[in-house]
């Protein structure tokens, strides 16, 4: 079948399928050759509390970038520990990382879009496409209602960046619906969510939020909401 069939054929089949559904269907289908790429958010730690119910030997890998907050190193111990698993950490490459922060400061994300998105690629992308090797599909916790940057998203959609079918089976969710899940499954999520932090990532570009801001409003603060990707979701 054709990939774009394929991936229109899915997207119709399973467009009122639960996430569990979706889990399993692809699971199946794909066997070692798919993993669910976590951030340790709430959405990703629903998937991995989801994933390991159904196939506990399947793989997720997280990335470290060297710069997150030590709430999110407690949060992969204790998620370690709970299911009984171990998540592949891939971290950057330390010669470029060395070579980025001698031309460009330690802080150099805070100076342009240009040097953010620098940053992004040496600490997030390159150790994301070591992680895809020998994978023909990924698993991530997007969710339409997370960002203006992801509202024509679908269930099921090709990564052209990484030439790989790319699952979101959360898709559809709404805050509501994670929280509500999070709390009836006893599901671990990093504390600072409890403390005005709704999307958490690399500590000096994460900030909490205020009351009525959008949930990502804390990521990358000082650019245009129109911008606040890392590079790993383009679409």
């Amino acid at each position: 079948m054709e990939q774009d069939e394929f991936i229109r054929k899915a997207n119709h089949d399973f467009q009122s399928g639960s996430p569990e559904t979706v889990l399993k269907h692809f699971l199946n289908l794909y066997g070692n050759r798919i993993a669910l790429s976590s951030s340790l958010g709430l959405e990703d730690q629903i998937l991995t509390d989801m994933v390991c119910k159904i196939r506990k030997d399947a793989r997720i890998f997280t990335l470290d970038t060297g710069r997150l907050f030590p709430e999110t190193y407690s949060l992969l111990d204790k998620t370690n520990t709970r299911y009984g698993i171990k998540t592949d950490v891939f971290f950057p490459d330390y010669v470029s990382v060395e070579k980025m922060v001698s031309a460009e400061g330690v802080n150099l994300f805070y100076d342009s879009i240009e040097k953010r998105q620098r940053c992004c690629r040496v600490r997030k992308l390159e150790p994301l496409k070591r992680a895809f090797k020998g994978l023909d599909a990924w698993i991530c916790g997007l969710r339409r209602e997370q960002s203006v940057t992801r509202h024509g998203m679908k269930l099921l959609e090709w990564d052209e960046a990484n030439s790989l079918i790319k699952i979101n089976p959360l898709i559809n969710w709404t805050e509501a619906d994670v929280w509500d899940y999070i709390r009836k499954n006893n599901v671990p999520y990093n504390v600072l969510h409890d403390k005005g932090f709704p999307s958490i990532g690399c500590q000096p570009c994460t900030r909490a939020v205020q009351a009525g801001e959008d949930i990502r409003a804390g990521r990358w603060w000082w650019e245009s909401p129109d911008h606040r990707e890392c590079g790993l979701h383009k679409h």
